[in-house]
């Protein structure tokens, strides 16, 4: 798998998984939290939450501090201000075009580009579509499917 190198995504990716979301909010209300202290509050074993604590750490949405034989972690300051300037540059009305914002114009290429395809016209939606098979309907004229 691909590295993404884009920050915002990779705020977003980790903050989406339900797990990260409930570490981050219990780093939230606790401040520093031993990583000892994350498994049983969210339920899942070491090795999981581990993997996690690293994915927000790869994001920097955590920081970890060692202190002997435990690492605590704590809410990296610039993520709140990380995300709220991305929902900032997200509100409707914003005129920055989607490159300003680190992605890609859309419609050239990745995966917006088939989104942007042409709607079909009232006329055509009514059409049947090439190749779609018909069903003789109760009074003997052929109906779409």
């Amino acid at each position: 798998m691909a590295r993404i190198d884009d920050p915002d995504v990779r705020l977003l990716g980790a903050l989406a998984d339900p797990a990260r979301l409930a570490i981050v909010r219990q780093l939230a209300a606790d401040g520093a939290v031993c990583a000892c202290d994350v498994a049983p509050a969210a339920g899942l074993s070491q090795p999981t939450i581990s993997h996690h604590l690293r994915v927000l750490r790869e994001a920097e949405v955590v920081r970890g501090e060692r202190r002997g034989t435990w690492i605590w972690y704590a809410l990296e300051p610039a993520a709140g201000d990380r995300l709220t300037a991305l929902g900032a540059a997200l509100r409707p009305g914003d005129s920055r075009p989607a490159t300003a914002l680190g992605g890609g114009a859309i419609g050239e290429g990745g995966r917006a580009g088939r989104a942007s395809a042409a709607p079909r016209t009232r006329a055509s939606a009514g059409a049947p579509r090439r190749g779609a098979r018909t069903l003789p309907s109760a009074s003997g004229d052929p109906a779409t499917r």
